[in-house]
């Protein structure tokens, strides 16, 4: 299951130790899921980037960002 697809909202039937356990759980989820995009985007070539309509700059760019800015 994708990070995108975890529900946002936690249960307000948690207890707050499960809650911030399961919220951590969900971040390092989302950071692992953008490292993994971000690195095959790199390793895309020209002809790829150009069927998925982004310019090598544009690929350059968001590669550059850290895993933890969406």
């Amino acid at each position: 299951m994708s990070a995108r697809a975890l529900p946002r909202a936690l249960p307000s039937t948690l207890p707050p130790l499960a809650r911030l356990l399961v919220s951590a759980a969900l971040l390092l989820a989302a950071w692992e899921t953008r490292l993994r995009s971000r690195n095959a985007l790199a390793r895309l070539d020209d002809h790829m980037l150009r069927d998925i309509g982004l310019s090598q700059d544009h690929a350059h760019m968001e590669c550059a960002k850290p895993f933890w800015r969406d």
